[in-house]
């Protein structure tokens, strides 16, 4: 695609992004920075595939969001639910779903579902053996449990699988039009479960998925996601830079009491303070600034964000008043292919870099 003017700023910033497609790290990546009153930055680089015909990436083109969809749909909606009284953050599992009332696992809260210190395992191959809802809670509830329950912090698909059936059932609806409504008040745009066929040719291409026998595109990647019939808690969402920029900027005015669109400021404050679980980086559905983390060594302290398995992320700095959203389709054609995990954080590093030479306007 053109390259842009010599004097477009975000040159830093430009030029990792650039050296990453130019080194295959991956083929499509599109990066949105901006501040609570909008955007200041979006451009995308690459194309769609390695496909010299594939249509290059745009600032429209959808992406597969992966664990994106952890913050963006089940930790916001989880906060809807508990300022309207639905769901209580200290009450166990067990009261919301069956299965959950014995030993250690009846010690399990909703809390520690958010904040990653359930005892649950990281993750649970159940896709050949599960499908649907009520195959997925059987099996889930017959997972052991690694350790106690709030001694000890491990990022867990399996705990926001059980995040989904709660949000589900407290609010007596599927995920995907929960999250449809979320995004129509929020006016985040392209964002959703579930994506239309009409999104298909400017979708990026995840895998070649073995289980499936076919390329990916508007499918989603994550298998447990697509055998609990896409929409799930850990995985599910396609959207574009845009719309996660949008759903930032909501999180932003949050953060700074700047109405309550998507959460009022003390909600807002306590699912982005960190856990205090021994040794967690965790907030409740965020994770939070640490200088090994992806959002590299210059983000404030009070930064919160998220990855996805895709090559997605998503970071927020309420004290410096800036989002970063970077979309990419690293795992095509195959997830063994990791090198744009190591771009992460010099990304954000330059994003840092080229802000500290623009004029604040807001």
């Amino acid at each position: 695609m053109p390259g842009p003017p010599p004097d477009t700023p975000f040159d830093a910033t430009r030029a990792v992004l650039e050296a990453a497609v130019e080194s295959r790290a991956t083929p499509a990546v599109a990066i949105e920075v901006g501040r609570r009153a909008g955007a200041l930055w979006t451009a995308a680089f690459g194309r769609l595939s390695y496909d010299a015909a594939s249509p290059p990436a745009a600032a429209t083109t959808v992406f597969d969001l992966a664990s994106l969809t952890k913050v963006i749909a089940t930790t916001s909606l989880a906060m809807r639910h508990s300022a309207a009284g639905r769901l209580d953050l200290e009450a166990p599992l067990a009261r919301y779903l069956a299965g959950w009332d014995e030993g250690d696992r009846r010690r399990i809260t909703i809390r520690h579902l958010l904040d990653h210190s359930s005892g649950l395992p990281a993750h649970a191959r159940l896709w050949r053996e599960a499908q649907g809802r009520a195959g997925y809670a059987r099996a889930l509830a017959a997972l052991p449990l690694e350790a106690e329950p709030g001694v000890r912090s491990v990022y867990s698909d399996v705990g926001f699988m059980l995040l989904g059936f709660v949000l589900e059932d407290v609010a007596g609806e599927p995920l995907a039009s929960q999250m449809h409504a979320l995004a129509a008040e929020l006016g985040l745009g392209a964002l959703t479960y579930l994506p239309p066929d009409s999104w298909r040719d400017i979708t990026a291409p995840t895998e070649v998925d073995p289980w499936r026998g076919r390329l990916l595109i508007g499918e989603v990647h994550d298998e447990n996601a697509a055998a609990l019939g896409g929409a799930a808690g850990h995985s599910g969402l396609f959207g574009t830079v845009d719309a996660v920029g949008r759903f930032a900027q909501a999180m932003l005015a949050a953060l700074a009491g700047d109405g309550q669109r998507l959460a009022s400021l003390p909600l807002a404050a306590e699912f982005a303070r960190p856990s205090q679980v021994p040794g967690s980086s965790r907030a409740l559905g965020w994770d939070t600034m640490r200088p090994t983390s992806s959002c590299g060594t210059r983000l404030s302290a009070s930064a919160i964000g998220h990855t996805g398995f895709t090559g997605t992320s998503l970071w927020i700095d309420p004290a410096q008043d800036v989002y970063v959203a970077l979309l990419s389709n690293r795992v095509h054609p195959t997830r063994e292919h990791v090198a744009f995990r190591a771009v992460r954080p010099r990304v954000h590093d330059a994003v840092i870099e080229d802000l500290s030479s623009l004029p604040r306007t807001s």
